[in-house]
């Protein structure tokens, strides 16, 4: 199959959401929780997580701009300053997925779709219990994008826990973290590490 500029415009709505979602292969499965001023818990799922930088440790996500019917996920880290970022894991990957529901502000994706907050220490925001791979995030900009009018979304990491048995000199193995990984806005993989290299200064490089 080929496609050129206008036939990916003629494409049905949806499906161009689904193929378009899907071009850039396999991407994180996270989810992110939230709260507001008032204890209201939010949480959404997201595949658009990208590391920016390791010092600081910045990492990103894009979202849509926040209105009153949706976008509470910055909404609520505008407002509060701190949000997490949960792997996604099989035995949970239904109930992650459904977050992706449009619920009124007034209601807690935590309870409507059947996943446990938990906090840690004096963080803020809520983590997925069900998640072996957490990150607490402390906000720092919110960047426009005017092409399409959404919002990069740049934090660092204040809090990280994995699993012991994930990591080795430095090296984090997500097959070993059990994380998923999400195509278009539907489809949910499990990771398998096939492969490990050095990091490549130009003297090292073999005759191919």
């Amino acid at each position: 199959m080929q496609y050129n500029r206008q036939d990916i415009e003629n494409l049905d709505h949806v499906q161009r959401l689904k193929m378009i979602n899907s071009v850039t292969g396999v991407k994180p499965a996270n989810l992110i929780g939230t709260i507001n001023k008032h204890g209201v818990t939010n949480l959404a799922v997201f595949s658009s997580v990208v590391h920016l930088g390791s010092s600081p440790a910045l990492l990103g996500f894009v979202t849509k701009p926040g209105t009153e019917d949706v976008g509470h996920t910055i909404q609520n880290i505008k407002e509060m300053g701190a949000y997490t970022i949960n792997h996604i894991h099989p035995e949970f990957s239904k109930q992650a997925h459904y977050t992706s529901a449009k619920f009124e502000r007034k209601v807690s994706e935590f309870d409507a779709c059947g996943l446990q907050e938990e906090y840690v220490e004096d963080f803020k925001a809520p983590f997925v219990k069900e998640s072996n791979f957490k990150m607490g995030m402390r906000f720092k900009e919110a960047i426009p994008i005017p092409l399409n009018g959404t919002v990069l979304v740049v934090g660092e990491i204040d809090y990280l826990q994995l699993p012991d048995e994930a990591i080795s000199e430095g090296n984090i193995d997500l097959e070993k973290a059990n994380s998923m990984g999400i195509s278009g806005l539907d489809s949910y993989y499990e990771l398998k590490k096939t492969a490990q290299y050095p990091y490549v200064l130009v003297n090292e490089v073999p005759d191919f």
